[in-house]
């Protein structure tokens, strides 16, 4: 028997934004499948607002997956019916009345900016429409949990950020969780506040998104954020044609925008080049990263690091 996930054990904050990322086969789908328990683990607990429901029977999970929505990277609509009938079929199996599924569906279609569209049928829809459906009928039952397996794979880049505009909206303005699925760091880093890395059904690494991007530890982690144009091991290359020591250099928020080689070099005599570097912004939030090759006076060198910490700036001798 071969095991699709293993060791498995994550702790999903209320009111954040979880990204799982991880390779195709990697178990992540499988994982996601398994917080409303489509897929039953062999072993282990899933537990939900504080209740084990893993040991639940299927009429019993039912008023608790009314709680966890779930958006689909194929969208998975009734091709047949109209956008306001898809919104409205997990509100009938809720057993609402008329009036109040087409009260709802309202609201929520206004919510993702279909309220013009009600009567539309899917075909007659943009990708990234047939996506806002799902969201909406992810939603109409008001839940505390919003699953997103592979969301946003299956649109174009631009639709791709709208999507992921959308679904900070909700997270912010409505408080809801939400855990999402993806195979791209563009998409952790545009909307999650903590991440897992997961690689043959393992988690390989996990914690808060801006603290992964900047200090990767695993390699999977760091080949995936390569691919997404991060490489953090690229200065290696350049290493061995300059001299003096090297620094890795990280900081966020407002340490961003200060003046911080100018300033360093100026206050310690110190002469800096930059080998390699990157500035980005996580969920709102500015970050940037530096390597650099520092020479001058030893004991102009022993006071960097102190100089470094006064301006919250994280530095890490990678050659002295």
């Amino acid at each position: 028997m071969v095991s699709a996930l293993q060791n498995v054990n994550l702790h999903i904050r209320n009111g954040e934004v979880f990204g799982i990322i991880g390779r195709s086969g990697a178990g992540k789908s499988t994982l996601i499948r398994m917080l409303n328990l489509l897929e039953r683990p062999s072993s282990g607990v899933v537990s939900f607002q504080g209740n084990e429901i893993s040991a639940l029977g299927e009429d019993e999970l039912r008023p608790v997956r009314q709680k966890i929505g779930m958006v689909f990277q194929h969208f998975n609509l009734l091709q047949s019916s109209t956008v306001l009938d898809n919104v409205c079929f997990p509100l009938k199996l809720a057993g609402l009345s008329k009036a109040a599924m087409h009260e709802r569906a309202n609201e929520v279609l206004a919510l993702v900016g279909l309220d013009e569209h009600l009567h539309k049928y899917p075909r007659q829809l943009s990708g990234g429409q047939q996506q806002r459906v799902g969201i909406a009928r992810a939603l109409a039952n008001k839940p505390a949990l919003l699953l997103c397996d592979e969301a946003t794979s299956a649109l174009d880049p631009e639709t791709t950020q709208s999507i992921l505009r959308l679904l900070r909206e909700i997270n912010q303005n409505l408080g809801l969780t939400i855990v999402l699925i993806t195979h791209s760091m563009d998409v952790i880093r545009a909307v999650c506040d903590r991440v897992a890395v997961i690689e043959s059904g393992a988690v390989v690494e996990s914690g808060d998104v801006i603290d992964v991007f900047l200090h990767p530890q695993n390699t999977v982690t760091q080949t995936l954020l390569a691919e997404s144009g991060i490489d953090a091991e690229g200065w290696q290359e350049m290493a061995p044609g300059v001299q003096g020591m090297l620094l890795r250099l990280s900081f966020k928020g407002d340490a961003t925008s200060q003046p911080l080689i100018s300033r360093v070099s100026r206050e310690l005599n110190l002469d800096i080049s930059i080998l390699q570097g990157s500035v980005s912004r996580i969920k709102g939030t500015p970050y940037g990263q530096l390597v650099v090759a520092v020479q001058g006076a030893d004991e102009d060198q022993k006071r960097l690091a102190q100089t470094l910490l006064s301006m919250n700036v994280q530095s890490e001798v990678l050659r002295t």
